[in-house]
């Protein structure tokens, strides 16, 4: 018989034994908990389904005087023939059926305590090992079978990538570079202007001052006029009535209420002025929106007077003044035409030119409006007509802003200028964050409906660029590829719509801006041009 103190000593140290190997033979090393005492091993195996392996007669016997060391009894410690013979019934019994737990053990309890600490070692571990796995510096993960088999080195000037071949969308990104920052500042700018056309006091001056029943007079005729050809044709009308208003309205505009202006007259003799170069406006003009002044000297040697000319761009200002150049026609004209209940469109270019659209009920577009030039749905007038080289052509409304450079430009290859002011997705970025400034407070219909025009339009403007490239094709011929002889391009019947030079502006300024068409070089702005716009 063991002693009390020596005696459960060794008992202990031997049943952490015992319970080691048994947990050793019945599974992986790894995946046994640090089970200490024997009622632990029975509790593992009960959670695992797993039978308990045999234990021999000495540690039956430890387990039998550790039980009686740490739980007293009253009664005498049993002799070893006594323990002997337990542990010859423990053998019998663990080869069938399971032995009931001790009365003073909670198996449940203690399995269910077991389970939580297996658990948080595991998903420790496993934390330890992404942390681990993620803090090394590597470029990338290698694919499962570089695990085991050796790859052969990287070959050198390899073809590109399946995913590079393809035109991948491009995902709007923030602007980050100084220049893209400042691209931004300006468009956002810039769309500012038609905001201040909804200011319903300025409207209702605009009304004011348009004589109404012309105007709609002579829509009422044109429209006629058109739906009778359309029912002799058995087609829709080319326009509806409120289109036909926006056409009478920049008759009259052009015709009647804005004047053109070169060289401002001497004010004192009347006689013709010369170009003094720039001054900083007064309190008065700058009050009035004037952020710059040109300055003008009377070409009289003995009138010598000078003659200022302030550039406003107040909508208010310019229906007493009624005189500019094309920035103060578009501006006043666009005001016009939204004073007459038409959706509008304030369209900058980059090459300082600007110029209007309209919104089509009838067409479900986006109508192109020059009032400089009298010109109506011809977006093809700059390119072909002028003769000139575009980049940015942006149309920003009170509901945003959109990049309807492909209206204008059908042929990039010969019409195109560079676009570095900006990355295009920076520009898709700029472009969706002025939307979003102008809808916020719109409700949920209205912000749906110009979704699906935006997506009407973004099919249109891929669409020109289809036409373009399916009509350069078009223009191939086989005779000529096979004789080696250049091919001869076919007329192109929409091009004769916008075979002609600029009309507005006199032959000197129009030629320094290299806007008279094919008939005339075609040079590009001035950036010492004194008459922008």
């Amino acid at each position: 018989m063991y002693g009390t103190a020596g005696g459960a000593a060794d008992g202990w140290r031997m049943t952490k034994m015992a319970a080691f190997h048994a947990g050793r033979d019945s599974g992986p090393r790894e995946t046994q908990p640090n089970i200490m005492g024997m009622g632990g091993l029975a509790a593992w195996h009960a959670i695992n389904d797993l039978p308990r392996p045999p234990l021999p007669n000495t540690t039956a016997t430890l387990l039998s005087s550790n039980t009686n060391t740490h739980h007293p009894s009253p009664s005498i410690h049993p002799p070893r023939l006594a323990a002997t013979t337990a542990s010859t019934a423990t053998m019998e019994h663990s080869q069938g059926a399971h032995r009931a737990p001790p009365a003073h053990v909670d198996t449940d309890q203690l399995a269910h305590e077991m389970t939580e600490r297996f658990r948080q070692v595991l998903s420790t571990r496993r934390m330890n090992e992404l942390t681990l796995r993620s803090g090394q510096s590597r470029p990338s993960s290698p694919a499962p079978r570089d695990f085991g088999t050796p790859q052969p080195p990287p070959v050198q000037n390899a073809p590109p990538s399946y995913s590079s071949l393809h035109n991948i969308p491009l995902v709007p990104q923030a602007p980050q570079d100084a220049r893209s920052l400042r691209f931004k500042n300006m468009l956002t700018s810039l769309s500012n202007m038609p905001v201040r056309w909804e200011n319903p006091g300025l409207l209702d001056e605009a009304l004011s001052a348009i004589p109404l029943e012309q105007i709609y007079n002579e829509a009422e005729e044109e429209s006629q006029i058109l739906q009778a050809e359309a029912e002799s044709l058995g087609k829709k009308a080319a326009w509806g009535y409120q289109d036909c208003v926006i056409r009478s309205l920049m008759r009259w505009f052009r015709n009647s209420f804005f004047t053109w202006v070169n060289n401002p007259a001497c004010s004192r003799c009347f006689s013709p002025t010369i170009g003094a170069g720039y001054v900083a406006p007064l309190p008065d003009e700058q009050a009035r929106g004037a952020n710059q002044v040109e300055l003008y000297k009377c070409s009289v040697e003995h009138c010598g007077a000078y003659e200022r000319y302030p550039r406003y761009n107040d909508a208010f200002v310019l229906l007493q003044t009624r005189r500019g150049r094309c920035g103060e026609w578009a501006n006043c004209f666009t005001m016009l035409c939204r004073a007459v209940g038409s959706r509008v469109r304030w369209v900058w270019n980059a090459e300082d030119h600007v110029w209007t659209e309209v919104y089509s009920v009838h067409r479900k577009r986006w109508i192109h409006v020059d009032v400089c030039e009298g010109a109506w749905d011809k977006p093809r007038l700059y390119t072909e007509g002028w003769n000139k080289k575009l980049s940015y052509c942006i149309a920003f409304s009170a509901d945003g802003a959109m990049d309807v450079t492909r209206r204008y430009i059908r042929d990039p290859s010969k019409y195109s200028l560079e676009r570095n002011r900006a990355p295009e997705a920076v520009l898709l970025h700029i472009m969706d964050e002025i939307r979003a400034l102008r809808r916020s407070n719109m409700s949920k219909q209205d912000k749906f409906r110009l979704e699906g025009e935006d997506m009407r339009e973004d099919r249109e403007l891929r669409g020109y660029v289809i036409s373009s490239i399916a009509q350069q094709v078009s223009q191939i011929n086989a005779d000529d590829i096979a004789n080696g002889r250049a091919s001869t391009p076919r007329p192109d019947p929409d091009t004769s719509k916008a075979l002609e030079g600029r009309t507005s502006g006199n032959a000197q300024w129009i030629r320094a801006r290299g806007e008279g068409g094919r008939g005339t070089p075609g040079q590009q702005q001035d950036p010492n041009n004194q008459h922008p716009r």
